[in-house]
């Protein structure tokens, strides 16, 4: 439970949720899920980074950013408070330039203070975390997207052991920060078997299994069917080989909760990597 110094905030962002209840025209930024793929990206970037410079290039400069990264999880929503959040490397075996790579972006303890306060408004528990930096799930798409590293930023951590419904739920509840500037951003992956990838064949075509699956995230995206989505372990093909555990998926649920309408999805970046690994994306209005 948040202190009673948050009342002033408490009170405006009520009256941001109150205008977006009433169908007031305003602004919002819009909601991207990206594939973020294999941390080596920064130092092979080829299509997916320069699909993403391409977007960060004509996408409107938010006041801040928040992040959902699928290499965050806790068991309560937690978000960061960090002044300056470090850049964490959490991965091992990689080649040693990737470890020197830094995003010194600013941290927005106030923004993070405000989603804090969207999320228990909503009913949803949640703690603040003074130190969090920013996982590679997070660097590595904004270093493609806005590589100033000027825009505070910071994340909101995943529940894997809850499931799709439960981070729709998160991310409608984070709906208002958008009438305050805020982008979220989801950063997960479309498809992810590490197991599966380490046993493909460079070079091979994509196999069916992985292919079915996108073509049915990408179709029920298009047709805004958030039931079907919401139970794609139970409805889509190959959905288990695809994703033996649903957690870098969960960011993409946190991306519908918070778009308006994700029948009008952009559907970006349609690349295969390592043969099975799909770096597909959205941007949500």
């Amino acid at each position: 439970m948040l202190t009673p110094e948050y009342d002033f905030q408490r009170a405006i962002l009520e009256r941001i949720i109150y205008i977006a209840r009433g169908n007031i025209l305003c602004m919002k930024t819009p909601v991207l899920f990206v594939s973020h793929g294999a941390p080596t990206l920064p130092l092979e970037p080829g299509e997916t980074g320069a699909a993403w410079r391409k977007l960060g290039a004509r996408l409107e400069r938010p006041k801040a950013i928040l992040v959902i990264s699928a290499h965050w999880a806790t068991r309560i929503p937690t978000i960061s408070t960090a002044q300056n959040p470090t850049t964490i490397h959490d991965f091992i075996g990689f080649p040693a330039e990737l470890y020197q790579l830094r995003y010194p972006a600013p941290g927005a303890p106030d923004m993070a203070c405000a989603a804090a306060l969207a999320l228990e408004l909503a009913g949803i528990p949640v703690q603040l975390d003074e130190t969090r930096g920013l996982d590679h799930g997070a660097w590595v798409p904004l270093s493609f997207l806005f590589p100033d590293a000027d825009l505070p930023v910071t994340q909101l951590s995943l529940q894997p052991e809850r499931n799709p419904a439960w981070h729709v739920a998160l991310g409608k509840a984070l709906r208002p920060l958008r009438e305050q500037g805020v982008m979220i951003i989801a950063s997960g992956s479309i498809t992810h078997n590490l197991r599966a990838l380490f046993a493909h064949p460079q070079g091979t075509p994509v196999p069916p299994w992985v292919s079915e699956f996108c073509a049915w995230m990408a179709d029920t995206i298009a047709a805004g069917d958030l039931e079907a989505l919401v139970e794609y372990r139970a409805r889509a093909p190959h959905a288990v080989q695809n994703h033996p555990t649903d957690e870098h998926l969960l960011p993409l649920f946190v991306a519908l909760g918070a778009a308006d309408k994700i029948e009008t999805a952009i559907h970006l970046n349609h690349v295969m990597t390592y043969g099975i690994l799909a770096m597909d994306a959205w941007l949500f209005d």
